[in-house]
């Protein structure tokens, strides 16, 4: 039986806006439900409104994420256990994408070439996210110290 593994992201009431903005950088389709359109909150509730859960699939990607609401046992916390790792050889969709998620975000360490050959780079996106960027070079390049 086949399985994958897809990133579930927890958003302090910004998944829309940040799953917007993935979708912006990474292309596909995105499909958002709200806690209203599952009628899962009672109707006077301020959070109707907020991503009971959303889902951004490109040929690449596949995202999902949700608001934490005052109803929801849990809390955002953000830190640096769980970073979302891009990898790949196409070296310009890789770096438009450390860019755009670069944007009014931190750059941990710019794409630069690194010791095991490759370009890497990490950053933390406006959202809190943690993203790593590497850019798999061909081993004849790698040899040859281009």
């Amino acid at each position: 039986m086949a399985y994958a593994l897809h990133p579930y992201l927890n958003f302090p009431g910004t998944a829309r806006a940040a799953m917007e903005f993935y979708r912006e950088v990474f292309g596909g389709d995105l499909v958002v439900h709200t806690f209203g359109d599952f009628h899962a909150l009672p109707d006077d509730s301020p959070n109707l409104d907020k991503v009971m859960n959303a889902e951004l699939t490109s040929a690449h990607v596949h995202l999902s994420a949700s608001d934490v609401i005052e109803e929801t046992p849990i809390e955002v916390v953000f830190g640096n256990a769980t970073t979302l790792a891009l990898t790949g050889d196409d070296e310009p969709a890789l770096r438009a994408a450390f860019g755009r998620l670069a944007e009014d975000g931190d750059v941990i360490m710019p794409l630069d070439r690194q010791i095991w050959g490759d370009v890497y780079g990490s950053v933390t996106d406006r959202f809190g996210t943690s993203w790593q960027i590497n850019i798999s070079v061909p081993a004849e390049e790698t040899a040859a110290g281009a």
